[in-house]
Protein backbone atom coordinates (compact mmCIF):
# COMPACT_ATOMS: atom_id res chain seq x y z
CA UNK A 1 0.00 0.00 0.00
CA UNK A 2 2.92 2.31 0.78
CA UNK A 3 4.56 1.76 -2.53
CA UNK A 4 1.63 2.53 -4.34
CA UNK A 5 0.81 5.38 -1.96
CA UNK A 6 4.05 6.42 -3.37
CA UNK A 7 3.50 5.80 -7.10
CA UNK A 8 -0.08 7.84 -6.90
CA UNK A 9 1.96 11.00 -4.93
CA UNK A 10 4.68 10.88 -8.02
CA UNK A 11 2.31 10.26 -10.68
CA UNK A 12 0.18 13.55 -9.00
CA UNK A 13 3.92 15.24 -8.97
CA UNK A 14 4.66 14.59 -12.63
CA UNK A 15 1.33 16.02 -13.54
CA UNK A 16 1.41 18.97 -11.79
CA UNK A 17 5.09 19.86 -12.72
CA UNK A 18 3.80 19.39 -16.30
CA UNK A 19 0.64 21.53 -16.01
CA UNK A 20 3.06 24.07 -14.47
CA UNK A 21 5.50 23.87 -17.45
CA UNK A 22 2.42 24.24 -20.16
CA UNK A 23 1.45 27.30 -18.28
CA UNK A 24 4.33 28.72 -18.33
CA UNK A 25 4.75 27.77 -21.88
CA UNK A 26 1.08 29.63 -23.04
CA UNK A 27 2.10 32.45 -20.79
CA UNK A 28 5.70 33.07 -22.77
CA UNK A 29 3.31 32.53 -25.79
CA UNK A 30 1.23 35.32 -25.00
CA UNK A 31 3.55 37.37 -23.80
CA UNK A 32 5.55 37.03 -27.31
CA UNK A 33 2.42 37.68 -28.94
CA UNK A 34 1.22 41.08 -27.09
CA UNK A 35 5.24 42.07 -27.77
CA UNK A 36 4.29 41.31 -31.38
CA UNK A 37 1.20 43.26 -31.67
CA UNK A 38 2.34 46.13 -29.77
CA UNK A 39 5.80 46.24 -32.34
CA UNK A 40 3.01 45.97 -35.73
CA UNK A 41 0.78 48.64 -33.91
CA UNK A 42 4.35 50.95 -33.80
CA UNK A 43 5.11 50.07 -36.97
CA UNK A 44 1.56 50.62 -38.55
CA UNK A 45 1.01 53.62 -40.60
CA UNK A 46 -0.99 55.85 -39.06
CA UNK A 47 -2.89 59.14 -40.65
CA UNK A 48 -3.03 62.75 -39.16
CA UNK A 49 -6.47 64.99 -39.42
CA UNK A 50 -6.42 68.66 -38.26
CA UNK A 51 -10.37 69.12 -37.71
CA UNK A 52 -12.11 72.21 -38.29
CA UNK A 53 -13.57 73.73 -34.37
CA UNK A 54 -17.31 72.49 -34.68
CA UNK A 55 -18.91 69.19 -34.26
CA UNK A 56 -21.12 67.28 -36.57
CA UNK A 57 -22.49 63.63 -36.78
CA UNK A 58 -20.19 62.09 -39.54
CA UNK A 59 -21.47 59.42 -41.97
CA UNK A 60 -20.05 55.92 -42.09
CA UNK A 61 -17.29 56.79 -45.03
CA UNK A 62 -16.36 60.15 -43.87
CA UNK A 63 -13.36 61.79 -43.26
CA UNK A 64 -14.15 62.50 -39.01
CA UNK A 65 -15.76 58.70 -38.79
CA UNK A 66 -13.00 56.36 -37.41
CA UNK A 67 -14.36 53.47 -38.23
CA UNK A 68 -13.95 54.79 -42.32
CA UNK A 69 -10.20 53.36 -42.32
CA UNK A 70 -8.44 50.35 -41.96
CA UNK A 71 -6.06 51.57 -40.13
CA UNK A 72 -5.43 54.75 -37.61
CA UNK A 73 -6.72 57.77 -37.47
CA UNK A 74 -5.44 60.48 -34.97
CA UNK A 75 -7.29 63.86 -34.82
CA UNK A 76 -6.74 67.04 -33.99
CA UNK A 77 -9.10 70.10 -33.42
CA UNK A 78 -7.86 73.52 -34.43
CA UNK A 79 -9.90 76.18 -31.68
CA UNK A 80 -11.30 78.86 -33.86
CA UNK A 81 -11.02 77.60 -36.96
CA UNK A 82 -14.57 77.46 -38.54
CA UNK A 83 -16.00 76.74 -41.66
CA UNK A 84 -16.54 80.34 -42.72
CA UNK A 85 -12.33 81.19 -42.09
CA UNK A 86 -11.76 77.71 -43.92
CA UNK A 87 -14.19 78.82 -46.60
CA UNK A 88 -12.68 82.66 -46.97
CA UNK A 89 -8.63 80.54 -47.14
CA UNK A 90 -7.52 83.42 -44.49
CA UNK A 91 -6.44 82.21 -40.88
CA UNK A 92 -6.42 84.97 -38.19
CA UNK A 93 -2.78 85.39 -36.76
CA UNK A 94 -3.84 83.57 -33.25
CA UNK A 95 -5.12 80.65 -35.37
CA UNK A 96 -2.90 80.54 -37.42
CA UNK A 97 -0.54 79.59 -34.77
CA UNK A 98 -2.71 76.75 -33.10
CA UNK A 99 -3.04 75.48 -36.48
CA UNK A 100 1.00 75.23 -36.37
CA UNK A 101 1.17 73.61 -32.79
CA UNK A 102 -1.55 71.36 -34.13
CA UNK A 103 0.67 69.73 -37.27
CA UNK A 104 3.51 69.37 -34.93
CA UNK A 105 1.59 67.48 -32.05
CA UNK A 106 0.22 65.08 -34.58
CA UNK A 107 3.91 64.60 -35.62
CA UNK A 108 4.76 63.78 -32.02
CA UNK A 109 2.00 60.86 -32.16
CA UNK A 110 4.14 59.62 -35.36
CA UNK A 111 1.18 60.08 -38.00
CA UNK A 112 2.64 58.81 -41.16
CA UNK A 113 1.12 62.48 -43.09
CA UNK A 114 -1.21 65.09 -42.41
CA UNK A 115 -4.56 65.92 -44.14
CA UNK A 116 -7.72 68.20 -43.25
CA UNK A 117 -11.31 67.28 -42.35
CA UNK A 118 -12.73 70.25 -44.83
CA UNK A 119 -11.71 70.73 -48.52
CA UNK A 120 -11.21 74.41 -47.81
CA UNK A 121 -8.16 73.78 -46.01
CA UNK A 122 -6.74 73.82 -49.64
CA UNK A 123 -5.54 76.96 -48.78
CA UNK A 124 -3.52 76.12 -45.89
CA UNK A 125 -1.63 74.11 -47.95
CA UNK A 126 1.63 76.11 -47.83
CA UNK A 127 1.49 77.02 -44.33
CA UNK A 128 0.98 73.80 -43.72
CA UNK A 129 4.11 72.05 -45.87
CA UNK A 130 6.53 74.38 -44.06
CA UNK A 131 5.72 73.75 -40.55
CA UNK A 132 5.34 70.08 -40.98
CA UNK A 133 8.16 67.20 -41.70
CA UNK A 134 5.79 64.34 -42.94
CA UNK A 135 3.77 64.54 -46.04
CA UNK A 136 0.89 66.77 -46.33
CA UNK A 137 -2.14 67.07 -48.24
CA UNK A 138 -4.96 69.23 -47.03
CA UNK A 139 -7.39 68.35 -49.49
CA UNK A 140 -8.32 65.88 -52.33
CA UNK A 141 -7.84 68.95 -54.32
CA UNK A 142 -4.27 67.70 -54.70
CA UNK A 143 -5.30 65.22 -56.42
CA UNK A 144 -6.19 67.09 -59.56
CA UNK A 145 -3.36 67.14 -61.81
CA UNK A 146 -2.78 63.43 -61.13
CA UNK A 147 -6.43 62.60 -62.34
CA UNK A 148 -5.86 65.01 -65.23
CA UNK A 149 -3.06 63.07 -66.82
CA UNK A 150 -4.25 59.65 -66.57
CA UNK A 151 -6.93 60.61 -69.02
CA UNK A 152 -6.96 61.72 -72.76
CA UNK A 153 -6.34 65.79 -72.79
CA UNK A 154 -10.11 65.94 -74.15
CA UNK A 155 -11.94 63.94 -71.22
CA UNK A 156 -13.34 65.37 -68.52
CA UNK A 157 -12.84 65.27 -64.83
CA UNK A 158 -15.71 66.20 -62.98
CA UNK A 159 -15.44 67.99 -59.28
CA UNK A 160 -18.20 67.48 -56.49
CA UNK A 161 -18.44 69.80 -54.25
CA UNK A 162 -20.57 71.51 -51.65
CA UNK A 163 -20.95 74.32 -52.92
CA UNK A 164 -19.75 75.60 -56.00
CA UNK A 165 -19.42 79.03 -55.79
CA UNK A 166 -17.27 79.26 -52.67
CA UNK A 167 -14.06 77.36 -54.96
CA UNK A 168 -13.77 80.79 -56.62
CA UNK A 169 -11.90 82.15 -53.32
CA UNK A 170 -9.55 79.99 -53.49
CA UNK A 171 -8.37 79.91 -56.85
CA UNK A 172 -5.03 81.18 -56.78
CA UNK A 173 -4.09 79.18 -54.23
CA UNK A 174 -4.98 75.80 -56.43
CA UNK A 175 -3.23 77.27 -59.31
CA UNK A 176 -0.31 78.09 -57.33
CA UNK A 177 -0.04 74.96 -55.34
CA UNK A 178 -0.87 72.60 -57.44
CA UNK A 179 -1.51 73.32 -60.89
CA UNK A 180 -4.61 73.41 -60.64
CA UNK A 181 -6.65 75.86 -62.94
CA UNK A 182 -10.70 76.85 -61.61
CA UNK A 183 -11.31 77.93 -65.24
CA UNK A 184 -9.81 75.06 -67.06
CA UNK A 185 -12.92 73.58 -69.05
CA UNK A 186 -11.56 69.91 -68.77
CA UNK A 187 -12.48 70.34 -65.28
CA UNK A 188 -15.96 70.72 -64.21
CA UNK A 189 -17.31 71.89 -60.73
CA UNK A 190 -20.64 71.16 -59.72
CA UNK A 191 -22.36 71.78 -56.22
CA UNK A 192 -24.28 69.90 -54.47
CA UNK A 193 -25.70 72.67 -52.42
CA UNK A 194 -29.46 71.77 -53.98
CA UNK A 195 -29.75 68.44 -53.96
CA UNK A 196 -32.51 67.64 -51.28
CA UNK A 197 -30.88 67.10 -47.76
CA UNK A 198 -27.74 67.77 -48.53
CA UNK A 199 -28.25 71.25 -47.26
CA UNK A 200 -27.56 69.51 -43.68
CA UNK A 201 -23.90 69.79 -44.94
CA UNK A 202 -23.85 73.86 -44.31
CA UNK A 203 -25.60 73.65 -41.67
CA UNK A 204 -23.32 71.10 -39.26
CA UNK A 205 -25.84 68.90 -38.67
CA UNK A 206 -26.47 65.08 -39.10
CA UNK A 207 -26.89 64.20 -43.14
CA UNK A 208 -29.62 61.39 -44.17
CA UNK A 209 -27.26 59.56 -46.51
CA UNK A 210 -30.03 57.65 -47.20
CA UNK A 211 -31.93 60.28 -48.36
CA UNK A 212 -29.52 62.39 -49.94
CA UNK A 213 -27.70 59.19 -52.45
CA UNK A 214 -30.30 59.42 -54.92
CA UNK A 215 -30.32 63.40 -55.52
CA UNK A 216 -26.43 62.79 -55.57
CA UNK A 217 -26.28 60.28 -58.19
CA UNK A 218 -29.28 62.05 -60.20
CA UNK A 219 -27.32 65.06 -60.04
CA UNK A 220 -24.32 62.78 -61.74
CA UNK A 221 -26.48 60.59 -64.30
CA UNK A 222 -28.12 64.15 -65.39
CA UNK A 223 -23.99 65.74 -65.52
CA UNK A 224 -22.83 62.49 -67.62
CA UNK A 225 -26.17 62.48 -70.19
CA UNK A 226 -25.33 66.03 -71.16
CA UNK A 227 -21.29 65.59 -70.28
CA UNK A 228 -20.53 62.48 -71.55
CA UNK A 229 -16.91 62.67 -71.83
CA UNK A 230 -16.22 62.57 -68.26
CA UNK A 231 -14.28 59.97 -67.17
CA UNK A 232 -13.16 60.72 -63.52
CA UNK A 233 -15.30 62.25 -60.52
CA UNK A 234 -13.17 63.92 -57.36
CA UNK A 235 -14.80 64.21 -54.38
CA UNK A 236 -13.69 67.73 -52.78
CA UNK A 237 -16.13 67.89 -49.66
CA UNK A 238 -15.15 65.13 -47.09
CA UNK A 239 -18.81 64.98 -46.53
CA UNK A 240 -18.99 63.00 -49.82
CA UNK A 241 -16.94 60.03 -49.78
CA UNK A 242 -20.33 58.06 -48.21
CA UNK A 243 -22.12 58.42 -51.86
CA UNK A 244 -19.02 57.18 -54.06
CA UNK A 245 -19.66 53.32 -53.61
CA UNK A 246 -23.46 54.53 -54.96
CA UNK A 247 -21.41 56.99 -57.74
CA UNK A 248 -19.55 53.60 -59.00
CA UNK A 249 -22.24 51.23 -59.07
CA UNK A 250 -24.71 53.75 -61.44
CA UNK A 251 -22.03 55.41 -63.50
CA UNK A 252 -19.56 53.30 -63.62
CA UNK A 253 -16.70 55.46 -63.21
Amino acid sequence: NLLESEKKNLQMKALSEADLKQAQVAKAKAKAAAKLKKLAKKQAPSLGVIRLDYNYPPAAGDIDAPGSYGYDVIYRVVPGLSFEMAQSGMMTYQVQQRFGEAIKWLESKGVSGITGDCGFMMAFQPFARDVATVPVFMSSMLQSPLISVAFDKYDKVLILTANSKTLEPQKQVLMNECGFDVDDDRFIIVGCQDVPGFDAVAKGTKVDVEKVTPGICDLVADLLSKQPSIRAILMECTELPPYSDALRATTGL
